[in-house]
């Protein structure tokens, strides 16, 4: 599914993508959603259950332009 599809099936939902190609700057062009909802805990909770080797987690609703975003990497 390209992203631009991904936007318009998952507005304003989380989605965990399993990435199959990523435009220059790293981000998704296209992936298979594994998994989506309005609450991102629910998106965390199927990261730990499944542990995908390439993922992403995405917001595609519209982020406030002060918004500040910290990811975290960890051994999961």
């Amino acid at each position: 599914m390209r992203w631009e599809e991904i936007m318009e099936s998952f507005k304003d939902e989380w989605v965990l993508i399993d990435v199959k190609e990523v435009d220059g700057d790293f981000n998704p062009k296209e992936g298979e959603v594994i998994a989506h909802s309005r609450d991102k805990e629910e998106i965390y909770s199927k990261l730990l259950e499944i542990r995908p080797k390439r993922f992403s987690i995405e917001y595609t609703g519209e982020i406030l332009e002060d918004f500040a975003l910290v990811l975290l990497h960890e051994n999961i």
